[in-house]
């Protein structure tokens, strides 16, 4: 982060709008903060912010349907903050035009991370996203569809490489098993867990410095995968 970025935090409770906004001030963001959707709308418009963590669960009009308002006008990335679990909960915020979420109860270290993974990808312009993205000793060359680590070519499979592919261009943001599902096969009818499940521990095996506990690939639980840049 750094002193050009403006920060909306719109949550409802005190306590939590306090800790996030110490934890980003010191990290060197401006941070503006609302209590309402009615508030934090009045603010988006006026401030208009680099960035928003929105709760789900806000008194006035409910978390998702701000996320649908903000997407109407602007692209900033939206971190939300969400105390509910449910995979469908989960598919449809981000369909609703979020960008990553972060489950209550939370780490601020996990949540300034994410903010900052975010805040980096937006300052790419579309027209110059890196078209090699580098990872560690990893190397993903998507217009050459190449994978290194190191020296070392890493040969994938078509699919493996079509999901590695979409992970990559979303990378930082979640992507569901349903638009992995429908970009990889195709068709928007199937199960896509159990196949998606085969292709990504095959996948992690090949990139993964420990397959067992994969920092590249990333499962969101109950939602899909993300790419860890």
């Amino acid at each position: 982060m750094t002193q050009k970025d403006t920060i909306l935090v719109i949550d409802d409770e005190t306590e939590i709008r306090r800790l996030v906004s110490a934890a980003l001030t010191e990290g060197g963001a401006c941070v503006l903060q609302a209590n309402t959707a009615a508030e934090g709308l009045r603010v988006a418009a006026a401030e208009n912010p680099d960035l928003f963590v929105l709760d789900l669960g806000l008194p006035d009009q409910p978390g998702i349907d701000v996320c649908r308002e903000l997407r109407q006008w602007t692209s900033a990335p939206i971190v939300v903050l969400s105390a509910r679990q449910a995979e469908a909960e989960k598919v449809a915020l981000l369909q609703a035009g979020a960008d990553d979420y972060v489950s209550k109860p939370f780490g601020m270290r996990e949540l300034a991370a994410r903010i900052e993974a975010q805040l980096r990808r937006a300052r790419i312009p579309l027209r110059e996203s890196p078209s090699v993205l580098k990872i560690g000793e990893l190397t993903i060359d998507l217009p050459r569809r190449i994978v290194r680590r190191g020296s070392r070519m890493i040969r994938l499979t078509p699919t493996e490489w079509s999901i590695l592919q979409t992970l990559a261009v979303n990378a930082g943001r979640p992507v569901t098993h349903q638009d992995l599902f429908n970009i990889v096969w195709g068709r928007e009818f199937g199960s896509p867990s159990h196949y998606l499940r085969v292709y990504v521990t095959h996948l992690r095996r090949k990139i993964e410095v420990n397959p067992a506990e994969p920092r590249i690939i990333i499962t969101e639980p109950g939602v899909g995968y993300r790419l860890e840049p």
